[in-house]
């Protein structure tokens, strides 16, 4: 069996080629996108945790403070569209989609915040098990939401840096020129007032 020298410089140009292009970046764009829709996917699953326990706190509320029905209402409402305002992985380039996404979570913390001073009123209610309990989830998953945007933040860094930075940005003008940097959340308005405490 003979084996011609062209057979021989095409196997090598493969093998040459093959290793450069491993070697040259090509694969960081799409594994910092994947690893950015994978911490996105944490961010949501967070969300929905904290609004799945939501029902429970307002009934247990309810409960012991009937005439604080406003304070209800709001927490229903906020948490329905918090619910309903969604974002997929296609829309994360996307900084209004983003923005609004953030501002229903936003008045959700808002209004469960308003919900749990009012427990401050009802000392049965703070001594309840049930609520001691909701409440302590419901900071653990509070706890989650900001390591998991945290984590989101970091991977969309890297990327967005990927997309912008050589090699990966001769990847990103050729082969990956429909993907778009990913929005980030912003801090809103309140994070720079620090919180007013009561004594």
């Amino acid at each position: 069996m003979t084996v011609s020298l062209s057979s021989v410089r095409a196997g090598l140009t493969a093998v040459l080629l093959g290793l450069t292009v491993s070697a040259c970046g090509y694969n960081t764009i799409p594994t910092a996108e994947e690893q950015a829709k994978a911490k996105w996917a944490d961010v949501q699953n967070n969300y929905q945790r904290r609004a799945d326990l939501i029902p429970n706190l307002v009934a247990t509320v309810q409960g012991y403070a009937k005439q604080e029905r406003e304070v209800l209402t709001a927490v229903v409402e906020a948490r329905a569209k918090a619910t309903q305002v969604k974002i997929d992985v296609s829309q994360l380039s996307d900084p209004e989609k983003l923005k609004q996404f953030q501002d229903a979570q936003n008045q959700l913390s808002g209004a469960l915040g308003r919900l749990l001073a009012v427990s401050e009123n009802y000392p049965d209610l703070k001594s309840n098990q049930n609520f001691l309990a909701l409440q302590s989830q419901l900071e653990g998953t509070e706890n989650r939401i900001a390591v998991a945007r945290r984590d989101y933040i970091e991977a969309v860094r890297i990327y967005n840096t990927e997309l912008k930075t050589f090699p990966g940005i001769l990847w990103a003008a050729t082969v990956f020129r429909s993907n778009k940097p990913m929005a980030e959340f912003a801090a809103n308005e309140n994070a720079q007032t620090p919180p007013q405490v009561k004594f």
